[in-house]
């Protein structure tokens, strides 16, 4: 199982990720690691990207998180904003993965961005990804108004609930 962890960008991603992969026992990976040159001066220089040039980073995405469901599952911080990522990202429905939606007020997210100084991810793009966002329909829904632990444990708690917490000896 692959469990992606997405919302727009200050939303909690990569933190939620990293304790959820611990507690799991999974690598953790993050999207952004896996993104091209060109489209992270794209982000840094202030302009959004569009599918086009989102395409054949979801498509390696995809195979990636296809290698990782064959071995021992992983933990992924991913945006995921529209439906059609996220089905590029299960291969339809082919493989096995769970959504984790961390959703929170803007201005929460805004003030947390305002703050981080360690990511490529300019504040002016955030208004972009909230215009973008398809909320999910088939997605664990986590508020992002507690603390990083008690919201890793209520995510726990809602795939044991759902049943989508399947770890590998």
């Amino acid at each position: 199982m692959i469990y992606i962890v997405m919302g727009v960008s200050g939303c909690g991603k990569s933190t939620i990720g990293k304790m959820l992969a611990i507690r799991l026992a999974m690598s953790f990976y993050d999207a952004d690691d896996f993104h091209s040159d060109n489209c992270i001066r794209k982000m840094e220089n202030g302009i959004p990207l569009d599918d086009e040039d989102r395409k054949p980073w979801l498509f390696y995405l995809a195979t990636l998180i296809a290698k990782w469901n064959r071995d021992k599952g992983a933990v992924l911080a991913c945006s995921a904003l529209k439906e059609q990522h996220r089905k590029i990202l299960s291969w339809d429905g082919k493989e096995d993965v769970a959504f984790i939606h961390l959703d929170g007020d803007k201005d929460i997210i805004f003030e947390r961005m305002r703050t981080r100084k360690d990511h490529f991810f300019p504040l002016g793009l955030l208004e972009s990804q909230f215009n973008v966002l398809e909320v999910p329909l088939n997605a664990i829904n986590v508020q992002i108004d507690k603390a990083p632990e008690d919201i890793c444990v209520e995510i726990i708690n809602k795939l044991e609930s759902m049943e989508l917490l399947q770890l590998k000896a």
